[in-house]
């Protein structure tokens, strides 16, 4: 037989090869899962150790977009663009600030209880290595409130027209600040975001003039 003609040594597969490759995934995702830290008080001093730091490994940036920036950014969106229309609805139908402050801060805080609830519930981190889902529903919670409450908070000016100027000047605010975020973290062109955002939140502030004024 001649050397053309000798079997050749075994080699995998295509099929394989394509197992060998899983196999390995699944194992890094194991490892990745295996490092993340197991109680919610390591999770916070590592959230808190990413904040600090000034230049660290992909994978800390990684996890901190996962655990931190996304969770964060979704209920600051929700927030600032979900609570317009009962706040702006509530001040064109009823011409009286105070109580226009006291129906924005309910809504603030609902959506804050709700949202927080709806993180924490949806992802328990095993999974996905997003985290402690205590941690992330805070996050989340925490920035919801924080986005329905600063337009809220120009309605203690007893003068409500005033009082509606400084909160258009707000919302501007926060959906700047929201475009940045997605810019910085998600690479999303300054542009193309703003657009999204203000689009929005556009839609949300005519469904308060239609309820407002209706």
């Amino acid at each position: 037989m001649s050397l053309e003609q000798q079997p050749k040594a075994d080699q995998p597969s295509s099929v394989e090869n394509h197992a060998i490759e899983q196999d390995d995934n699944k194992a890094q995702e194991q490892k990745e899962l295996e490092e993340t830290p197991s109680t919610t008080r390591e999770q916070i001093g590592e959230l808190f150790k990413a904040l600090t730091s000034r230049g660290g490994s992909d994978e800390e940036a990684h996890n901190f977009l996962l655990r931190v920036v996304q969770p964060g950014l979704a209920g600051l969106m929700d927030g600032s663009v979900s609570t317009l229309a009962p706040i702006f609805a509530t001040a064109f139908a009823t011409h009286i600030a105070f109580t226009t402050f006291l129906v924005g801060m309910a809504s603030a805080t609902g959506a804050g209880i709700s949202m927080a609830f709806s993180e924490a519930l949806s992802d328990d981190g095993q999974l996905t290595g997003r985290g402690s889902p205590v941690v992330r529903g805070g996050i989340t919670g925490l920035m919801t409130f924080l986005g329905g409450a600063l337009h809220t908070l120009p309605f203690l000016i007893p003068n409500v027209q005033l009082a509606l100027y400084v909160a258009y000047f707000v919302v501007a605010f926060e959906l700047i600040i929201i475009s940045a975020i997605r810019h910085r973290y998600f690479g999303t062109s300054w542009w193309l975001s703003i657009v999204q955002v203000v689009g929005g939140g556009i839609l949300v502030f005519a469904a308060a003039l239609i309820f407002g004024n209706a």
